[in-house]
């Protein structure tokens, strides 16, 4: 009897995230784009955020999920912290929509039925389809009957319980004492790492009517429940945050703060809220409805705690910018001096520009660093961070290039016309100096999974590497923000440096491959290596150019991405 509860709870409850997580890939993978584009629209208006927040999560089916989506979103710089904090809020009510479909389960109408069948169409049209949206469709489907099998299972597992004094006995305790049953919901949700699987197993378990048969009993132990479940799913949020940037990770506080004090609010008035859930929710309570009642009262909750935060989004997030204060080396993602209502003076409009696009080189910089030392020392938490890097020299090219073209429709002295071209350029070759980052990122991680190692001359040829472009990029930043053509002609010079290592460091290591000092997979990524840490002082001579050419097209030669020179005269 034990063994088989235990067995069918953990089988079951591991079909029912195994069907959540399929049909949650299978929607962002046929509605991914839309998703993100929805988000990047975003208004400033609270309500819609909060309402995004909620579609999105209920069509993906967990709340873990649109939130780790917004960290990421703001992490790359497509969100403000405000806007996230009001589509963090919505997510918490979306989540709302699995706990509604457990409950259907229990009406006449058995969704289970259909379960078998939704696999069997749901297989058939990811093998057989012929098209990516019908795989992505059939990956949904057969996620959807993936979980109701779940739910089977576990219902069946409960089965027995009901009859049991010291299960009932158990839970009436629980039920008696509101902070042991908001424990109990956010340790499991935090072991289970999905607060709609920990609902789901609270509803199933009334069902059965281990909870007994006390409704009042059940619903005073099941609202602390669930507000102890939304304590417990903010620990994903946290755990996807650990390597993000700082408004990445003051987006994931929020969702902790707002779920934190929701429940310490919502605490005082559980007895309240169960008259209301009683009051909206108007059925007989009995084994079939109470599952409808559990929802009833998680939607509630959510919806209660919305309502009293989503005006308080300012308060929120003031709370979480002292809470995650900022500190030396925080990558700031979004332009900083880019004021819109500058372009009206172009001049200062200008200079601006150009102060972000020395914040960008900065950035390139660091994603170089960032990625070679984590290539050198098997640092995946550097790789990590030169991709967070990256996706900051993203955005600034975004943000930049639509200033510069905003700038370029006004009235603008002949000079100024001149120089936008070849800044938008250098803006362009910067971007392309993040893509080698990530490029070396790759090829890192490939050392990484396959064990390969560089022998001791090779771990000294890339620390010269990394240090003859870090040099670079530092000349090339000076002739930026001064418009230091000395700089700029010294960052020439390490460029003939680059070149002709990467040729004797070509040469060098395929002799240690004919020695047998390094396998050839360790070469060929040391080579890939050398070409990309070339590419970026290509990158950078095209900048160097601009600058000693007053960031005039007249005069200046560009290297293309393949390193061959590019006649601008000809463009």
């Amino acid at each position: 009897m034990l063994q088989s509860m235990i067995f069918g709870t953990l089988g079951g409850l591991g079909l029912f995230l195994y069907g959540m997580i399929q049909m949650s890939e299978g929607l962002k993978k046929a509605a991914g784009k839309r998703l993100k584009n929805i988000l990047e629209s975003m208004t400033k208006k609270r309500i819609v955020g909060c309402l995004v927040g909620a579609g999105i999560t209920a069509l993906i089916q967990s709340s873990s999920a649109s939130t780790v989506m917004v960290v990421g979103f703001v992490n790359a710089g497509l969100l403000t912290l405000k806007q996230a904090i009001s589509v963090i809020i919505g997510t918490n009510i979306g989540t709302t929509a699995t706990a509604w479909l457990v409950s259907i389960s229990g009406f006449e109408f058995k969704i289970t039925s259909y379960a078998l069948p939704a696999i069997a169409v749901g297989f058939g049209l990811q093998i057989f389809g012929r098209t990516r949206t019908v795989k992505n469709v059939g990956e949904i489907i057969l996620g959807f009957g993936i979980l109701f099998i779940g739910i089977d299972f576990m219902k069946g597992a409960f089965d027995g319980l009901e009859d049991s004094p010291g299960t009932q006995a158990f839970f009436v305790k629980i039920a008696g004492n509101p902070a042991l049953a908001i424990l109990a919901g956010m340790v499991v949700t935090m072991l289970i790492q999905s607060s709609s699987a920990a609902v789901a197993s609270i509803q199933l378990l009334a069902m059965t009517g281990a909870l007994g048969t006390d409704w009042a009993i059940v619903l005073n132990l099941v609202i602390p429940f669930t507000l102890g479940s939304n304590i417990g799913t903010t620990i994903t949020a946290q755990l996807a945050a650990l390597r993000t940037n700082l408004n990445a990770r003051r987006a994931a506080w929020a969702h902790t703060v707002f779920n934190v004090f929701g429940t310490f609010i919502w605490f005082w008035f559980i007895g309240w809220v169960c008259k209301l859930v009683c009051t909206i929710a108007p059925w007989e309570l009995g084994p079939t409805t109470i599952a409808a009642s559990i929802a009833a009262a998680h939607t509630i909750l959510k919806i209660l705690n919305a309502g009293l935060f989503l005006p308080l989004t300012g308060v929120l997030e003031r709370v979480v910018v002292k809470l995650v204060p900022e500190k030396p080396g925080d990558l700031v993602v979004r332009p900083t001096v880019l004021e819109k209502h500058l372009l009206a003076t172009p001049e200062l409009a200008m200079n601006q520009a150009r102060r972000e696009i020395v914040r960008m080189a900065q950035a390139a910089k660091r994603a170089v660093n960032q990625a070679v030392e984590g290539l050198i020392e098997n640092n995946r938490r550097k790789l990590d961070m030169a991709r967070t890097t990256e996706d900051v020299t993203d955005t600034l090219q975004y943000e930049i290039t639509s200033y510069l073209a905003a700038l370029s429709t006004k009235e603008l002295s002949d000079e100024m016309s001149a120089q936008l071209p070849v800044l938008l350029h250098t803006i362009n070759d910067l971007e392309r100096v993040g893509d080698h980052a990530v490029n070396i990122v790759e090829i890192a991680e490939r050392k990484i999974e396959q064990k390969l190692s560089f022998s001791d001359s090779a771990v000294a040829e890339t620390a010269q590497l990394k240090k003859e472009a870090e040099q670079m990029c530092d000349y090339i930043i000076t002739a930026l923000e001064d418009n230091d053509i000395e700089a700029a002609k010294s960052a020439l010079v390490i460029e003939d440096n680059l070149n002709r290592m990467q040729i004797d460091f070509r040469r060098s290591h395929v002799q240690r491959m004919r020695e047998g000092v390094c396998s050839p997979e360790a070469g060929l990524i040391f080579i890939d290596l050398v070409d990309n840490v070339e590419k970026v002082g290509d990158h950078l001579t095209n900048i160097a150019q601009g600058v000693i050419g007053g960031l005039q097209w007249d005069g200046i030669e560009l290297k293309s991405s393949d390193g061959s020179e590019q006649d601008t005269d000809k463009d």
